[in-house]
C-alpha cells in the first residue's frame, strides 16, 4: 500500500514540476527572444519595440523607460515559475532518490554508502555549491574579471561533475548535478534578481536614480540561468538513458553533453540577434560533440559486439535472468519495492527475453540494471547476459 500511494504521490509531484519547469523555461526563452529583437524608438521613453503576430493577433510590445516616482499597475513579476519548479523538483528528489537511496543513488562499486550518509552529501552538494558560485560572483574580482570568474565557474562545474560521479552511482551522479545547478538558477532568482528588481522598484517610487549595478548583477544571473537551462534539462531526463551515465567514464559524458547544451543555447543566443545568422558553425560543432561522446560512452559495448565468440543459449542466461532480473520483471514480482513489473518489461521467458534483447543490452552493460545492483550481478554475468542479448538481435 504504501509503495502505491509513493508512486500516485511521484506522479503527481512530476506532473507539477514538469508543467512549471515549462511555464519558468518558456517565460525564459520567450524574454531572451524578444530582447535580442527589439529594434530603436524614435519615442525617447520607449527603449525598444516590435511588433509580432500570434494566434491571430497583432502585438505591440515596448521595452519602456519608467520616469521615478511612477510606476505602471498592474506590474507583473515572473518568480513562481521558478519557486515551484524547485520546491516540485526538491520533492521529487526526496520521493524518488532520498526515499530510494540504495536502489538510485547509490552503487556500492563506486563508493560505499549508508542510505543517510548519501542523503547527507547529496544536501550538502546542494547548499554548498551554491554558497561558492554566489560568494565568488559578489566579489569585485568577479565584476572586474568577468570572463575569468566564467572559466572559473565552468572549471567548478566540472570538478563538481567528476566528483559526483565518483561518489554516487553513474543515475545519481547525474541527477544530482542538474538538481545542484537548478538549485542555483533558482537561488540566483531568490536571492539577487528578485531582491535586485525590489530595490529598483523602490528607488523609481521614492524618485531616486536607479543602481545601476543592480541591474548589471541581476542580468549576469539571468544570463547564468539562461546557459544552464539546457544542460540541467539534459540531466533531468538522463536516467531515462543508461548509455549515458552508465559509461565506466561518465563524468566525461556528462561534461561532453553539458558543453553540447550550452553550444545550442549560445546558438539561439547569438541567432535571435537581429540580422545575425552566421552561427551556424555552433550547431555543427554540438553535433559533432555529441557524436563523439557518444561513441566514446559506447565503445565497450560496440567493442562487445564485434568480439567473436562461440554462441551463447537462453539456458546459459536463464538461471542469471531468474536470480538477478526477475524478482523485478515478473507478473508478480517479489521485491517489495516494486509491485509491478518496471516500464511493464518481463522476463519470466525465453519469449520475454528476446523481445527485450536490445532493451538488455543497455540496461546490463551500462550497469543500470539492476537498480543500485541490489541482486548484485557480476560483471561476468553481464558480459554473458550482454553478449546473448547482442546474438540475439544479430539477423
Amino acid at each position: 500500500m504504501e509503495t502505491i500511494l509513493v508512486e500516485w504521490l511521484s506522479l503527481a509531484v512530476r506532473w507539477i514540476h514538469i508543467i512549471t519547469a515549462f511555464a519558468w523555461i518558456g517565460a525564459s526563452f520567450y524574454f531572451n527572444w524578444l530582447l535580442n529583437h527589439l529594434l530603436k524608438s524614435d519615442d525617447p521613453k520607449v527603449a525598444g519595440q516590435l511588433w509580432a503576430l500570434h494566434a491571430g493577433g497583432f502585438f505591440n510590445v515596448e521595452k519602456r523607460n519608467i520616469e521615478p516616482g511612477r510606476l505602471p499597475s498592474p506590474l507583473h513579476w515572473f518568480k513562481w515559475e521558478s519557486y515551484w519548479t524547485w520546491l516540485s523538483g526538491f520533492s521529487l528528489l526526496v520521493i524518488t532518490y532520498y526515499l530510494s537511496a540504495d536502489a538510485y543513488l547509490i552503487d556500492p562499486s563506486v563508493l560505499a554508502l549508508q542510505s543517510w550518509q548519501a542523503i547527507l552529501i547529496s544536501l550538502g552538494f546542494l547548499v554548498g555549491s551554491w554558497l561558492v558560485y554566489h560568494t565568488l560572483w559578489k566579489t569585485e574580482f568577479a565584476r572586474q574579471n568577468t570572463p575569468l570568474a566564467m572559466l572559473i565557474t565552468v572549471a567548478f562545474i566540472v570538478l563538481l561533475a567528476i566528483a559526483l560521479t565518483h561518489i554516487f552511482s553513474g543515475r545519481g551522479a547525474f541527477l544530482q548535478l542538474g538538481a545542484m545547478l537548478a538549485t542555483w538558477m533558482t537561488a540566483n532568482v531568490f536571492f539577487v534578481i528578485m531582491p535586485g528588481q525590489r530595490k529598483l522598484v523602490k528607488a523609481t517610487l521614492e524618485g531616486q536614480p536607479q543602481d545601476k549595478r543592480l541591474s548589471a548583477e541581476a542580468g549576469w544571473r539571468s544570463l547564468h540561468n539562461n546557459y544552464l537551462t539546457l544542460p540541467v534539462m539534459f540531466c533531468m531526463i538522463s536516467n531515462h538513458y543508461p548509455a549515458s551515465f552508465g559509461s565506466t567514464w561518465n563524468g566525461l559524458v556528462l561534461m561532453g553533453l553539458f558543453v553540447v547544451g550550452v553550444l545550442v543555447r549560445h546558438y539561439f543566443n547569438a541567432r535571435t540577434k537581429v540580422g545575425n545568422w552566421k552561427p551556424l558553425w555552433l550547431l555543427i560543432l554540438a553535433f559533432i560533440i555529441f557524436v563523439g561522446t557518444a561513441i566514446f560512452a559506447s565503445y565497450p559495448q560496440i567493442k562487445l559486439s564485434l568480439e567473436k565468440a562461440s554462441a551463447i543459449s537462453y539456458d546459459q542466461v536463464q538461471a542469471i535472468l531468474v536470480q538477478r532480473c526477475v524478482a523485478c520483471h515478473a507478473a508478480q514480482t517479489t521485491h517489495p519495492a516494486f509491485p509491478v513489473a518496471q516500464k511493464g518489461v518481463l522476463l519470466e521467458t525465453e519469449d520475454q527475453a528476446r523481445k527485450q534483447a536490445a532493451l538488455i543490452a543497455v540496461q546490463v552493460a551500462s550497469k543500470a540494471m539492476p537498480l543500485g545492483n541490489l541482486t548484485q550481478m557480476t560483471d561476468e554475468e553481464r558480459r554473458l547476459i550482454v553478449k546473448w542479448a547482442q546474438q540475439v538481435q544479430q539477423p
